[in-house]
């Protein structure tokens, strides 16, 4: 099929916006593939995979936009590139907004709202710190939900917080829950006796959620950014967390999150702990639980241990116990599934929005003795080579920072991530494929509609070639989330997927499956 594209050469568009158009072009007649996206690296790899990159998409910058089509005849491609480029024109004319005055700047917002003390900023990554300085220097606290901001930049906007009684979350803060209120990619939970803080957004929503359905609300939930226990950061806004709610009345638990900190930081978070006169559970998943221990702490491997240990401080079950019952009837489901499997399938495939949520896996992994591929790998020597393309178990994260310059989020898009599926299904050694579905405010209004019949086709299609693809699925959310937990489950269920209580059940299922 003829393949065709056009080029505008510093053209930056919103990677919402478009994810909109590339819709609407994918979905015009005689179109078999289409992608409307920003020339980056990582999507010119994605177009290689896709049969989609032509030499001038190669010789593109990554601050020039692309519309590529692949249709049944030259004529369609042409028609669906006159359509792209009508979409784009009308997309770049302002629109009423049906307010009288409308601020354009957070300087102008503060003076038409003088009652707001937060700022939540979600830019391009080139302007993302300007407009952070702007609100701290206005007295705001700030949710920064951008990404690519340096790191450097980050370490000044957090030092200057500190030295103004502010809290700066991020850079790539995605959740936070303040007072109640969702912010970012959050659920819909009850407020309770446990506060969190996290350097991590999917893994604040997976505790949160696991809680919630334990009957356990939040008393707040502070998201620091991913990098904030780096070394170079040094833990600044964690440290704060932790501050913020100890003092906190309505917190009697405290839930620290984050994938294993530099070492010179998780002592330094250790020491604050050791201070803290309330219960803390401190899940850094797969880091040694002794110097957690030896800091009066409760230490947690995954975060479903977390929410389990937090749960049973206050009251609830015993962590152990749940997760042994939940454990065994998984062995029993594994044993079956692993019946069904043909001889030469052997690889599992873990396809992931959530950063941390493949992180628990990978550690569920380990602890299971299977070495997992990864571009978040927890170990240097398990780094996957080109994360377009999976080798032996191989384990994806969609939302780093690679896969989500000039695209949106995969909480948000799941188009990148029905790709990988079929080109995993594809593949005749690979048995299982792990899916994780956050829900949310601000996460797809229905992600199993969009994944379901992707499912459902991959699954027919390994059929087809004589195999069985077990699809396990874990979904992060609530019944209160906009997009019903109960609904989301049973649309997977019915394309044909394996549905279990949470990512690290879905893991630890596959893991013991391949094993």
């Amino acid at each position: 099929m003829p393949v065709q594209c056009t080029i505008k050469p510093g053209e930056y568009r919103d990677s919402v916006a478009l994810m909109e158009i590339s819709r609407q072009v994918s979905q015009y007649p005689g179109v078999s593939d289409s992608a409307v996206v920003m020339a980056t690296r990582a999507n010119q790899a994605i177009l290689r995979e896709a049969g989609l990159l032509t030499p001038e998409i190669e010789r593109a910058d990554a601050n020039d936009l692309v519309v590529v089509v692949q249709a049944e005849s030259a004529d369609a491609v042409r028609r669906a590139l006159e359509a792209a480029e009508g979409y784009l024109a009308r997309q770049a004319k302002p629109t009423e907004t049906g307010m009288s005055f409308r601020p354009r700047t957070i300087r102008g917002a503060v003076g038409t709202f003088p009652g707001a003390n937060m700022a939540l900023i979600s830019v391009a990554g080139r302007y993302a710190a300007l407009e952070a300085w702007e609100a701290l220097r206005c007295g705001l606290h700030v949710l920064l939900f951008s990404d690519n901001v340096s790191i450097e930049e980050e370490v000044a906007l957090k030092r200057y917080a500190v030295e103004r009684g502010l809290l700066m979350m991020g850079a790539d803060c995605g959740t936070a829950i303040i007072n109640g209120v969702a912010l970012g990619f959050a659920n819909a939970v009850p407020r309770g006796p446990i506060g969190i803080a996290a350097a991590s957004g999917t893994g604040l929503q997976e505790v949160s959620t696991l809680l919630a359905k334990m009957g356990l609300g939040i008393s707040q939930a502070i998201g620091t950014g991913g990098r904030d226990l780096k070394e170079l950061v040094g833990g600044i806004t964690m440290l704060e967390g932790v501050g913020a709610l100890e003092s906190d009345p309505e917190t009697r638990v405290l839930v620290l999150i984050s994938k294993p900190p530099a070492p010179a930081v998780a002592r330094c978070v250790l020491e604050r702990v050791s201070a803290v006169g309330k219960p803390t559970v401190v899940c850094f998943l797969g880091g040694d639980p002794a110097p957690i221990a030896s800091a009066g702490a409760i230490p947690a491997r995954t975060l479903q241990e977390a929410a389990h240990l937090a749960a049973a401080t206050v009251g609830g079950s015993l962590a152990g116990d749940v997760i042994t019952r939940e454990r065994a009837d998984l062995e029993a489901l594994a044993a079956e599934l692993k019946g069904r499997l043909w001889l030469g399938q052997r690889f599992l495939r873990g396809l992931y929005s959530g950063g941390t949520l493949a992180s628990e896996a990978l550690v569920i992994w380990q602890d299971l003795g299977i070495d997992v591929l990864s571009n978040v790998a927890l170990e240097p020597r398990r780094t996957l080579r080109d994360a377009t393309r999976s080798e032996g178990h191989s384990a994806i994260d969609l939302g780093d920072d690679e896969f989500t310059v000039g695209r949106p989020h995969p909480m948000i898009d799941h188009s990148l991530r029905i790709r990988r599926l079929h080109q995993e299904a594809a593949d005749p050694e690979v048995a299982v494929v792990v899916l994780d579905l956050v829900l949310g405010y601000g996460a797809h209004p229905s992600p199993a509609g969009e994944l379901g019949p992707a499912v459902r086709e991959a699954r027919a299609h390994a059929h087809d070639a004589g195999r069985e693809l077990i699809v396990i699925a874990s979904v992060t959310g609530t019944e209160e989330d906009p997009q019903v937990l109960s609904r989301q489950v049973q649309k997977l269920e019915v394309s044909g997927a394996i549905v279990v209580s949470c990512n690290a059940a879905a893991a630890w299922l596959a893991g013991r499956i391949v094993a």
